[in-house]
């Protein structure tokens, strides 16, 4: 595979090896002093290892602070060590988690506060004002497409609400999408993360708002995913595989500034009460929220079963997933991963006031959540 070069509308290099030239690029704009933001678990890992190898002649420190869904108090230490480093640029290095921490701790290394202050929805909300640190992207896993979004999703320490800081600014500079990267992935974390991959996909497609851009890149991206997710969980080396999930989960992340819907609101919810990995929470709600869904808008979902070659068409699109998800061995039922019936209040009333749901094909009200919990059960 060679490497391509595009921008949509981050300059990003795909292909594998492509992390073979993070280092090359930095040197090159006279970056000598960078400080990778990964998580725990990576950092002792030999990939690691061998990435810091790609990066001869630069001095470089890493935080690898990030453990679990990332949180604020994550971004405000990976602060603290880039001032510490006197770093020049920040590389994210790893999942969906590290690289929402990462997006973020330049912001928090060059403004007043806490990074909490920066969320779109806080009352008192501050302006990113001030230049930020030169920022890339090596993801390692194809799931959230956090690399190429404009976006951090961190929590609250205390509470585990999921807060949002939004802004253009904080899109990497380049991103270097190495398919290779991924190989080493246990299977359920493939299957995971390929799912969060697929319900981007899926959701932003199916959310009402108007972006017929979008929706062909939702569209596609849901095929890409539909094809090669199987195969990637069965076969973690086979290169085309891994390259075809990368690129969905890039997708995903593109369309759904389309918006989201109903089946993010619950993984949200899930995320804060029961900790529950995002992508695993997403796989865990979706074919129930959908179902829920397909009255609402049955011709997407004929579309959706055409494009991932369902024989029965819509009606048998949800089906498909409930059989896909079995096949990827994720095990059915909120049950079986610890959900308890007494997280049914807390779930619902974060779940009503998460913003994703207002741009569900169908409206969802607290009575509607409830119900779907349970379902999911």
């Amino acid at each position: 595979m060679t490497i391509t070069h595009f921008s949509f509308p981050t300059p990003i290099q795909f292909g594998a090896g492509a992390r073979r030239n993070v280092g090359p690029h930095l040197q090159k704009l006279g970056l000598k002093r960078p400080l990778i933001v990964t998580d725990k678990a990576l950092a002792a890992l030999p990939l690691l290892a061998e990435f810091l190898g790609h990066l001869q002649g630069l001095e470089v420190a890493v935080f690898s602070g990030v453990v679990g869904n990332p949180t604020c108090s994550q971004v405000m230490a990976g602060a603290d060590a880039y001032r510490e480093h006197q770093a020049e640029g920040v590389i994210g290095l790893g999942g969906g988690a590290a690289l929402d921490v990462a997006k973020v701790v330049g912001v928090a290394a060059t403004h007043e506060g806490n990074i909490l202050e920066y969320v779109w929805d806080h009352p008192q909300v501050r302006p990113i004002v001030n230049a930020l640190p030169y920022f890339v992207a090596v993801p390692t896993t194809s799931g959230t497409g956090s690399e190429v979004g404009r976006s951090s999703v961190v929590s609250e320490d205390d509470t585990h609400l999921k807060r949002v800081v939004f802004s253009p600014k904080i899109l990497a500079q380049v991103v270097f999408a190495d398919p290779e990267l991924t190989f080493g992935l246990p299977p359920h974390i493939t299957a995971a993360t390929g799912m969060d991959a697929l319900t981007h996909n899926i959701e932003s497609y199916l959310s009402p708002a108007y972006h017929p851009l979008c929706d062909g890149i939702a569209l596609e991206g849901t095929r890409i995913a539909a094809a090669a997710l199987l195969t990637a969980v069965r076969e973690p080396h086979n290169l085309q595989a891994r390259s075809d999930m990368m690129m969905a989960s890039m997708m995903g992340a593109i369309a759904f500034q389309k918006d989201l819907g109903a089946v993010h609101a619950c993984a949200h919810a899930l995320g804060a009460v029961c900790d529950l990995h995002h992508g695993l929470a997403n796989a865990l709600m979706i074919d129930t929220v959908l179902a829920w869904n397909q009255a609402a808008v049955p011709a997407k979902f004929d579309e959706l079963a055409h494009v991932c070659q369902v024989a029965g068409g819509g009606p048998a699109f949800v089906p498909w997933l409930r059989q896909l998800k079995q096949e990827l061995g994720i095990a059915t039922g909120l049950a079986a991963h610890g959900v308890k019936p007494e997280h049914l209040p807390r779930l619902v009333e974060i779940a009503c006031a998460d913003i994703c749901h207002q741009t569900n094909p169908r409206p969802c009200t607290a009575v509607d959540f409830e119900a779907l919990f349970r379902a999911a059960m």
